[in-house]
């Protein structure tokens, strides 16, 4: 690898764990955002329900926003977020979720797209990057928060500062700030106000007859991104929307419940309280995903819907453990959530490897951009169902006379 392909690797590296950070110290501050009484999935749809529809509309505007404007706006709202979820109060602190969650995945679409233009060298640093995202954030929230006993407040403060490395963009290429999507293949609209009729420039037929045409377009528009969308789906965004399911519904419905006697021997010398076994297990998740985004050149995975079936079993053993406690022990249930954070990373470095094998150059920086969708729409119905799911594991568990869930 020449110096130049080491510079893109490291800033899109920087780019992944930047963008990712903030996501996933979210997730992990669940528990100490909502406490032990409400269901840690209403942190996951606050954090995940902008990311998807930011995902959801951009593939119908986002050609028009040139680059650098895009990385000024996550700056911003990354910022304002962070400082915002920092606050105790539910309100303020969901508010400052949703604003990191628009910056997460306003993201994720901008920095997937770009790497259609550096190909797979700035892939393999943006996922290896938001697999760093994962262990940078999990872990140094858990280092704060439950072995230096930093203030929780204090802990969120520390990373809004974070999203100011998104500067290193304008160290790229400099004729790409200013670039727009290469997506923008149909004609522009036609000026309304050059043939507005009151101002005497246009006759009122030819003004109505602008409006049908620019609707037209509109129209003839939406229905071709939908059709482009439609082709993704089977190959690409299924296999990964399942997989994400399935993993969202461990992490933030399950994995809550997944708990032990604090004092029995054999614990870790770092669970003094029940959220601690919380934070762990979301740290292992992460290292899984970073160390599976990170060999994807070494271990190249063509059939996605493997990784479903097998997220699928993780899934089942995680709630079989949950309803029936049959281990006594969490090191059996730190491995497989460690695993399951394995396949979650493969899934999603995979696929957009596959984007880039199979597609047209023309399509690609359309589907890298658009699959994005795909994980995001998994984590929402993830949370959605883990507002029941978990509520209901924890009420079996203290009429089985296990009550930890609702403690702190």
């Amino acid at each position: 690898m020449d110096r130049e392909s080491r510079l893109i690797y490291f800033y899109f590296w920087i780019f992944g764990l930047i963008n990712n950070v903030l996501y996933v110290v979210i997730l992990s501050a669940a528990a100490d955002i909502v406490g032990p009484n409400l269901p840690k999935s209403l942190v996951l749809l606050a954090d995940i329900l902008p990311a998807f529809l930011i995902k959801l509309v951009a593939p119908f505007f986002i050609h028009k926003i040139a680059y650098r404007h895009r990385v000024w706006s996550l700056i911003l709202f990354s910022c304002l977020g962070m400082f915002l979820v920092s606050f105790r109060r539910l309100a303020v602190c969901l508010t400052g979720i949703v604003l990191a969650s628009l910056s997460s995945g306003f993201g994720e679409v901008t920095f997937l797209q770009l790497t259609h233009i550096y190909k797979q060298t700035g892939l393999n640093g943006w996922s290896s990057g938001t697999g760093g995202a994962g262990l940078a954030g999990s872990g140094v929230y858990m280092l704060f928060t439950s072995v230096l006993k930093v203030p929780v407040k204090m802990s969120l403060l520390i990373f809004s500062i974070l999203p100011f490395g998104f500067l290193l963009y304008f160290q790229l290429d400099g004729s790409e700030h200013d670039r727009v999507s290469e997506n923008d293949d149909y004609e522009p609209f036609l000026n309304f106000e050059e043939m507005n009729p009151d101002e005497g420039s246009a006759p009122q037929g030819a003004y109505s007859i602008a409006k049908r045409n620019t609707i037209s377009k509109l129209a003839h528009h939406f229905v071709k991104t939908c059709s482009k969308l439609n082709k993704l789906t089977i190959p690409f965004m299924l296999p990964l929307t399942t997989v994400y399911l399935f993993e969202y519904l461990i992490n933030q419905a399950v994995s809550p419940t997944l708990l032990f006697p604090l004092d029995q021997k054999g614990m870790p010398f770092f669970f003094h309280k029940y959220r601690d076994i919380y934070v762990t297990y979301g740290t292992l998740y992460q290292l899984g995903v970073f160390i599976s985004r990170s060999t994807a050149s070494l271990f190249r995975m063509r059939k996605l819907y493997f990784l479903s079936m097998l997220q699928g079993i993780n899934f089942m053993l995680s709630v079989f453990q949950s309803w029936d406690y049959v281990l006594k022990t969490p090191w059996p249930i730190m491995a497989l959530i460690f695993y399951e954070g394995f396949l979650g990373g493969a899934s999603y470095v995979n696929t957009f490897l596959n984007i880039l094998e199979k597609l047209p150059p023309k399509e690609r920086e359309f589907g890298l951009g658009s699959v994005s969708i795909a994980d995001s729409f998994g984590v929402l119905i993830a949370a959605v169902i883990g507002l029941v799911l978990e509520p209901t594991l924890c009420k079996h568990q203290v009429e089985d006379n296990r009550p930890w869930c609702t403690l702190e």
